[in-house]
C-alpha cells in the first residue's frame, strides 16, 4: 500500500546512519501498530465502516483481518483500489459506498496533525476518496504515531487536479507542482485525475483551504478541518494517547 506520504529520494547513508534510520523506521511502525490496533477494536459486527488508505491503516487492515471470521456482517468501504484488494485478500467484506450509504465509522491515517485538529493528508494520493469518506461517517476516527503531531502544518498540502488545462491550474496556484512518481511525470488519482502537492507556506490553514476549493481545476485538496475529526488516536514512546476532534458527537 502507499505509504502516508510519498517518499523522497535521500542522500546514502553511512552504516551506523543506517543502524539509526533502521530503528527509528522500527519503532515508528510499532507506534503505527498499536495506534491502528487500538483503532480495530472500534470496529463490531454489522458496521458500516470506511477504511482509509496509507501505511499506518495496512495495520488496522491486518487488525481487522485477523477477526474477520467475527467480522461476517461488516460491510466496508475502501478509500483506494490498494485498500480494497488488501481488505478483501483478508477476508473483509467491501462494498462502493453507494451500495452502504452512510458509515457508522471511519479510520484513516494522516501526514500531519496539528494542535488544533487540523489534518494534512493525501501522502498516498487518495484523499478526495478519503475527504468524501470521512464526511459520510458518523464518527472519523484519524491514527497517527506521534512523529506525525505538528505544532503547525507545513507543506506540502497534496492536491488533486484535472489533467484539463493542467498548467493553467498551477500557474492559478503560483507554488504547486505536479507529482512526479518512477519514470512518469505525474501521479494518476484514483479517479485518473493528477495529483499534484501545493508547496508554499500554510500560515491559515482554513483560509489556505478556501484558497484551493475556489481554484478552477482543483479537484480537492488534502487539508480537513478539525470539524471532520470526532477523534484523533496517536502512538508514541509512552503509549497510545486519545484526544477528542471539533466534530459535535450525534
Amino acid at each position: 500500500m502507499a505509504s502516508d506520504r510519498a517518499s523522497e529520494a535521500q542522500p546514502p547513508l553511512s552504516g551506523q546512519e543506517n543502524d539509526r534510520r533502521s530503528e527509528l523506521d522500527r519503532q515508528i511502525a510499532l507506534r503505527k501498530r498499536a495506534a491502528a490496533q487500538a483503532a480495530a477494536e472500534l470496529v463490531r459486527d454489522g458496521m458500516r465502516v470506511g477504511l482509509g488508505t496509507g501505511s499506518t491503516v495496512a495495520f488496522l487492515l491486518a487488525a481487522l483481518g485477523e477477526r474477520a471470521g467475527a467480522l461476517r456482517d461488516a460491510r466496508c468501504v475502501a478509500t483506494s483500489p490498494a485498500t480494497a484488494r488488501v481488505a478483501r485478500g483478508l477476508g473483509l467484506s467491501v462494498h462502493e459506498l453507494d451500495e452502504v450509504g452512510e458509515l457508522d465509522l471511519a479510520i484513516d491515517g494522516a501526514d500531519q496533525v496539528d494542535q488544533e485538529g487540523w489534518l494534512v493528508k493525501g501522502g498516498g494520493g487518495a484523499h478526495t476518496r478519503e475527504k468524501i469518506v470521512a464526511a459520510a461517517a458518523e464518527r472519523f476516527v484519524v491514527i497517527v504515531s506521534a512523529e506525525k503531531e505538528v505544532a503547525r502544518l507545513g507543506p506540502p498540502v497534496p492536491l488533486e487536479v484535472l489533467r484539463f488545462g493542467v498548467k493553467s491550474t498551477l500557474r492559478a496556484l503560483g507554488d504547486a507542482r505536479l507529482r512526479a512518481i518512477g519514470d512518469r511525470p505525474a501521479q494518476p488519482s484514483p479517479d485518473g485525475n493528477l495529483i499534484a502537492d501545493y508547496t508554499g507556506p500554510v500560515d491559515d490553514p482554513a483560509l489556505l483551504a478556501a484558497r484551493l476549493s475556489a481554484t478552477p481545476g482543483v479537484v480537492e485538496h488534502g487539508l480537513f478541518a478539525p470539524s471532520m475529526v470526532s477523534e484523533i488516536i496517536s502512538a508514541g514512546a509512552h503509549g497510545v494517547r486519545r484526544r477528542a476532534g471539533g466534530k459535535s458527537a450525534v
